[in-house]
């Protein structure tokens, strides 16, 4: 595997203990829809938190988080709105952002809720 997979793969698995630490039931991660991969969906209390995994290597090219382009933010809510549908759900939606990049010999995680909206 190419280490910007396994650099993605392990900010996944660092963003799932994350969410299920503060309290988020994991619901899905890697959901496909046609083109579109959702990373995590995951619920917290009346909510379906849709979370887009951003992990980098360094911040010197920029921001995890300023890599998630309008193209896939069509994708995830298309691909969203087809998962509430197919599964007959009831909830407030939300889009988050977890940004992972590594500092020395760890990660920081910062979680942005409300990241994007959806019209």
């Amino acid at each position: 595997m190419a280490e910007h997979n396994e650099l993605g793969k392990l900010g996944e698995e660092l963003a799932v203990d994350f969410l299920q630490t503060n309290g988020y039931t994991i619901l899905e991660t890697n959901w496909t829809f046609q083109k579109a991969e959702i990373d995590i969906i995951a619920q917290i209390n009346d909510t379906l938190a849709i979370i887009e995994v951003k992990t980098r290597s360094s911040i010197e090219f920029g921001l995890p988080q300023d890599f998630v382009n309008s193209k896939k933010i069509k994708l995830l809510t298309k691909a969203i709105d087809n998962y509430v549908v197919e599964n007959n759900l009831d909830f407030n939606v939300r889009f988050d952002i977890i940004a992972i990049h590594k500092e020395h010999k760890s990660f920081v995680i910062e979680h942005i809720t409300d990241a994007f909206y959806h019209f």
